[in-house]
């Protein structure tokens, strides 16, 4: 009924998140955004049945934030606190009304890829889904980050990234491609030789960044999707679904969606990309997890507490 957003454009200025300036601009907004939120509804406290809320996982300051805010409005208004999962609710936004013209068919395949998570999920039921492949170390949004802040572009990186590729040749570069067991993922090696090439052609031409930085672009963000398709479509083939997604920040890249649909067309797939307004973090996403698990009876009590590294 209202999906309202807070920006943290202090972060910007520092080159990625600093936890505590999070936490801080958290404190700050929260009070607005959810009086906003309710306005923009024309929903009056009194009419909630239950205070939905991430409880990880995230970045502990944050979080508690929010995990205090949900607590004293649900012992205010006596209704129940219903904790959710940062990376369920993600999946989820694609069972939010109106976010698909068919809805989203089960069991489903979904390639989750933000900051800070990099997924491959069998999704059976809204309630019932299994990782079947994560990173190993480092995400690919913070790969796309990375990349960016050693070209020189601002922060969140990824976006320029993409903005840059559309532009340049993707074969300009090649970039180590990691390849490890099973539908696991690393991008910790792929950002070190990353930074090497770099730094090997600036050696010999001062200005190669500046010359060829759409191409760079271009060839690194292929590389990345290359590592990321090559374990989904062994998903698909070795599990035989049919239905396949994308969810997190990382799903609003142009490439990765104008990929996911050519695959679809190849391997006659139903593809479903979420709108942009529920990649990135948002309130509606949180929303219809809260409704799946208040439907499942899944409350808390005020002893539950934030956790930053929580449980798929």
């Amino acid at each position: 009924m209202s999906n309202e957003i807070a920006s943290q454009a202090v972060h910007t200025a520092y080159g990625g998140v600093v936890p505590e300036l999070a936490s801080r601009a958290h404190q700050q907004n929260i009070v607005p955004v959810v009086d906003r939120a309710l306005k923009v509804a024309n929903i009056e406290p009194s009419q909630l049945d239950a205070i939905a809320f991430t409880n990880g996982p995230g970045l502990m300051g944050s979080l508690m934030v929010g995990t205090s805010f949900a607590k004293s409005l649900a012992l205010t208004l006596d209704i129940p606190l219903i904790p959710v999962h940062h990376m369920h609710a993600h999946i989820l936004a694609h069972a939010i009304e109106g976010a698909h013209a068919t809805p989203v068919a089960y069991p489903f395949l979904c390639l989750t890829v933000s900051g800070g998570h990099t997924q491959l999920v069998r999704v059976d039921a809204p309630k019932n889904m299994e990782v079947l492949g994560e990173t190993i170390d480092d995400a690919v949004g913070e790969a796309f980050d990375k990349a960016a802040k050693i070209l020189g572009l601002p922060y969140p990186g990824g976006p320029h990234i993409d903005r840059l590729a559309k532009n340049g040749d993707d074969t300009f570069m090649e970039f180590n491609r990691s390849n490890v067991a099973n539908y696991d993922y690393s991008f910790s090696g792929m950002k070190t030789s990353f930074l090497y090439a770099l730094q090997k052609h600036v050696k010999e031409t001062p200005d190669f960044i500046e010359k060829h930085k759409a191409d760079i672009c271009a060839s690194y963000q292929r590389a990345l999707l290359d590592v990321l398709f090559d374990k989904l479509e062994k998903a698909i083939k070795d599990t035989g679904i049919s239905n396949v997604a994308l969810a997190g920040g990382v799903s609003a890249n142009s490439a990765l969606r104008k990929r996911l649909h050519n695959l679809g067309i190849q391997k006659r797939l139903n593809t479903y990309v979420p709108p942009l307004e529920y990649t990135t973090d948002n309130a509606a996403m949180i929303g219809i997890a809260g409704y799946y698990n208040y439907r499942n009876g899944e409350y808390a009590d005020l002893s539950i507490s934030s956790t930053a590294k929580a449980k798929f």
